[in-house]
C-alpha cells in the first residue's frame, strides 16, 4: 500500500526546479525493530522516513521508511548517497537541483548526479575526506568567505559566527558571488541553501498540526496514519493548483471529510 501511495504521488505532480531531501520522524513508541531515537526532534521516538519534497509547494514527491540495514545498497555507497539516489530517481535528467543537509552530501554523490544532469547544494561535514585541510582548520574573520573549486563543484567556507563556520558543496554554482551590500555578506550558495532547505521540515510541521493520529500499539497503523496525513497535504496542494483557489488546509480537510462521509449518511 505504501508503494502504491508513493507511485501516485510521483504520477500526480510535476516538481519545479528545486527538490529538498531530508528525514521525517513520525511519533511512535510501538515495539518494532526499526523505531528510532532522534534527540533533535520534538518527539524523540518514532518511525523514520526519508522524504523528497518540492521546495516551492511543499508537495511530498517520494518517501521511503527506514527499515534498518539495506542489503540492496551498492558496495562503497554511503547510506545517505543511496537514499538520495532512490528518492530522486524519477526526477533526474531534467536539470533540477537537490538541496540536502550534511548527512547526505558528498562529492561522489555530486559527481554521480551531474552525469544525470542534476545538481546538488548541501552542507558538508568537515570530517569528510574530500574537504581540504585548510577548510577544516580555517578561522577566518567574521562574515568572510573562502571558495574552493574542483572541476564543476565549488565548496564555500562561510564564517557566519565567531567560532563556527559552515561548509556548503554546490555543483549548481560554478562561480560563487557574495552579497557585499549587506552586513553579513552571505555567499549566494548560503542564501540559496537557506531558501530551499526547509521543504521536508515544513511538511513535518504540517503533519503535526493537523493529523489523524490516534492511540494504538500497532506500528502498521501508525504507518497508515502517516500515509493519510501526507496524502492530505498533497491533495490540498493539488486542489489549489488545479482549481486556482485559496483555501486553508483546515477548511479543505473538513470539506474532504464531508464529501467522503456523504455517500454513507
Amino acid at each position: 500500500m505504501w508503494y502504491k501511495f508513493t507511485e501516485n504521488c510521483i504520477a500526480c505532480y510535476k516538481p519545479g526546479s528545486n527538490i529538498t531531501v531530508d528525514e521525517q520522524l513520525y511519533p511512535s513508541k510501538c515495539r518494532c525493530p526499526f523505531t528510532q531515537y532522534m534527540a533533535n526532534k520534538p518527539d524523540k521516538y518514532g518511525i523514520k522516513y526519508w522524504a523528497a519534497a518540492d521546495s516551492d509547494q511543499r508537495y511530498v514527491l517520494n518517501a521511503l521508511p527506514y527499515l534498518g540495514k539495506d542489503n540492496t545498497k551498492m558496495v562503497g555507497d554511503r547510506v545517505g548517497e543511496n537514499v538520495v539516489k532512490k528518492l530522486v530517481a524519477p526526477f533526474v535528467n531534467k536539470g533540477r537541483n537537490i538541496t540536502m543537509d550534511n548527512y547526505f552530501t558528498s562529492a561522489n554523490l555530486a559527481k554521480d548526479l551531474m552525469k544525470k544532469n542534476t545538481s546538488i547544494v548541501g552542507t558538508v561535514n568537515r570530517i569528510r575526506r574530500e574537504v581540504p585541510l585548510s577548510a577544516k582548520l580555517s578561522k577566518d574573520p567574521l562574515y568572510s568567505s573562502v571558495v574552493y573549486k574542483a572541476g564543476d563543484m565549488t565548496l564555500t567556507c562561510y564564517q557566519g559566527k565567531p567560532n563556527k563556520n559552515v561548509l556548503i558543496l554546490s555543483s549548481m554554482h560554478p562561480d560563487v558571488k557574495v552579497d557585499s551590500k549587506t552586513l553579513k555578506k552571505k555567499p549566494e550558495t548560503v542564501t540559496f541553501y537557506n531558501e530551499t532547505k526547509f521543504g521536508v521540515d515544513i511538511v513535518d510541521q504540517m503533519t503535526r498540526k493537523y493529523s489523524v493520529r490516534a492511540g494504538t500499539r500497532r506500528w502498521p497503523v501508525h504507518v497508515f496514519y502517516n500515509m493519510l496525513d501526507l496524502a492530505m497535504i498533497n491533495a490540498h496542494t493539488l486542489y489549489k493548483l488545479i482549481f486556482d483557489v485559496r483555501i486553508s488546509r483546515r477548511a479543505f480537510i473538513f470539506q474532504v471529510v464531508d464529501e467522503l462521509a456523504d455517500p454513507h449518511m
